[in-house]
Parts: C-alpha cells; structure tokens; sequence
C-alpha cells in the first residue's frame, strides 16, 4: 500500500479539505510532477492533491503553495513544509554497516546540511528539520529510511495521549 502525503503547506488535513476547491493549480505547478489528483467518486476527496513519495517524492520546490487560489495549500518556506518525517535504521544503512560509503540520502535531500547532516563527516543523521519530503526515502538504495507523513504522526501523538 502506497502512503499518500499532503503537498507542503497543506498543514491539517481537515482545513485542507475544507479549503481544497478540486482545481489542479498545485499539480499542475510541481515541477517534478509529484503531484497527482486523487480519483474516484468520493466528492470530498476526488480531485484533491496528493504526494506518493514511493513514485516521486516531493523536492521541495513550493510552487504549489503560491498556486493555490484558495489557501488550502500555504505559501511557506521549506523548513515550514511539515509533511511528516523521515527515520534511518542504522542497521540497514550501507554507511553504518561499514559495507560502502552511502551518501545518497545526504546529498539528494532538498535540505541537505539542515534535514540530513553527516556526523563525523560520514554518518548520514535525520535531524527534527526533516519535514518529511520523502526524497531520502525514495532514494535510499537500501530502504533504510522509513518515512511517516504528519497524520501518522498526530495521530500517534493522540494515541499516546
């Protein structure tokens, strides 16, 4: 089963839903087309925007927030994106495992340096600036790095609650 992530800027999925007019401005606006329209005859989700990160991940280039003639996505930075967040299991990481030197998450992440950093100048880390784009995911020739969108996590949040 594929995760469905909300484009960045899309914040609660609730107010997202009630603000989202169906338009397609938001896809039609990503330059890395990963952006797709939800199908089906759902009339409250039919349509709306969605990000597959496991087919092509969101690269952060926010066009789709000033796309939005209605707000339910935001114009924002990408430190401000909050779709979710990566983990790595060290135990699965080429790097860790000492078998080749992986850096391919490191340096395919749109926040490189911020949302990845290398400690020891080797060992790729997630920082809490992930904001959960998917790209280490979808590049990862490991799949080592997990990824949970913002539902997931609030959702955890509630349950532990």
């Amino acid at each position: 089963m594929s995760m469905k992530l909300l484009p960045p800027g899309a914040g609660d999925r609730e107010r997202f839903l009630q603000n989202c007019i169906h338009c397609g401005k938001c896809a039609e606006s990503c330059r890395f087309d990963a952006i797709k329209l939800t199908k089906g005859l759902d009339p409250l989700t039919a349509g709306t925007p969605y990000i597959d990160p496991k087919k092509a991940p969101c690269f952060l280039c926010m066009h789709c927030g000033p796309a939005c003639p209605t707000g339910a996505i935001s114009a924002l930075e990408q430190k401000d994106a909050d779709m979710g967040t990566a983990f790595l299991n060290k135990d699965q990481c080429f790097t860790y495992m000492g078998a080749v030197l992986c850096r391919t998450c490191f340096e395919k992440c749109p926040m490189r340096n911020t949302a990845i950093v290398l400690k020891n100048g080797t060992y790729p880390e997630i920082t809490d600036d992930c904001v959960g784009c998917g790209v280490c995911h979808y590049v990862c020739p490991q799949h080592a790095i997990t990824l949970i969108s913002r539902e997931q996590l609030q959702a955890k949040v509630r349950s532990e609650a």
